[in-house]
């Protein structure tokens, strides 16, 4: 092997050795912020559990909102790829009913970024290094929801009491935030007989649909 060979290599083993270490800081910060609250977490405890000190931390992340940031691109990113997958769908109520369970597959499958997204508290804005503002990534779940309700309100497949696409859209997503959020908390209580979350999200989507839409099949 060459010695620009070796180098190449070494670098190459370099930086995934970084790219996996940015990863656990990450993955640890999101299981505490969950777990103990964003104000609680400090710099030191993400280091502690996973076994580096905190001035390692900080060569990585310059503070933690950095790190916040950073956790709220790539779990929103994801989320946004996963609703993405579903396609073009040309009929929107059909793209709604598709969307509810690309995105109740995202939270069931990920809770921990579901938790840390939608289930954890946190005031810090997205801002880069020179504290400018950031957009949230362009797969913007929302508003592909909100987008796909108001494509239905627009060819009349609504009743037309339902004009307000914020609304309508809100309610959807509450409904289904509903079922996740009670499954992972409470699925566990011996007094409260669940049914699978998919199954009830599917229901729900039947019922909200039916006296929603105005000729329901």
């Amino acid at each position: 092997m060459t010695t620009s060979a070796i180098r190449s290599a070494s670098l190459a083993r370099r930086e995934r050795q970084k790219a996996e270490t940015r990863q656990a800081i990450l993955d640890a910060a999101r299981e505490l912020f969950v777990a103990e609250g964003v104000e609680a977490t400090t710099m030191r405890a993400i280091a502690a559990k996973i076994g580096y000190t905190p001035t390692a931390i900080y060569h990585h992340f310059r503070d933690k909102d950095a790190l916040i940031v950073e956790l709220c691109l790539a779990d929103f990113t994801a989320l946004g790829h996963a609703m993405f997958k579903i396609g073009r769908i040309e009929d929107p109520i059909e793209r709604l009913r598709r969307l509810a369970m690309a995105y109740t597959d995202f939270a069931l499958d990920n809770q921990s970024q579901y938790r840390f997204m939608f289930m954890t508290s946190y005031q810090q804005q997205l801002k880069d290094a020179a504290g400018n503002m950031m957009p949230m990534p362009d797969e913007d779940a929302y508003q592909f929801l909100l987008q796909t309700v108001q494509e239905g309100i627009d060819k009349q497949l609504y009743r037309p009491e339902h004009t307000d696409a914020v609304e309508l859209a809100q309610m959807f997503w509450g409904g289904i935030h509903g079922i996740v959020a009670l499954w992972f908390t409470h699925c566990d209580d011996p007094h409260i007989t669940f049914r699978d979350p998919r199954q009830v999200v599917r229901a729900l989507c039947n019922c909200v649909l039916c006296g929603a839409v105005r000729n329901p099949n």
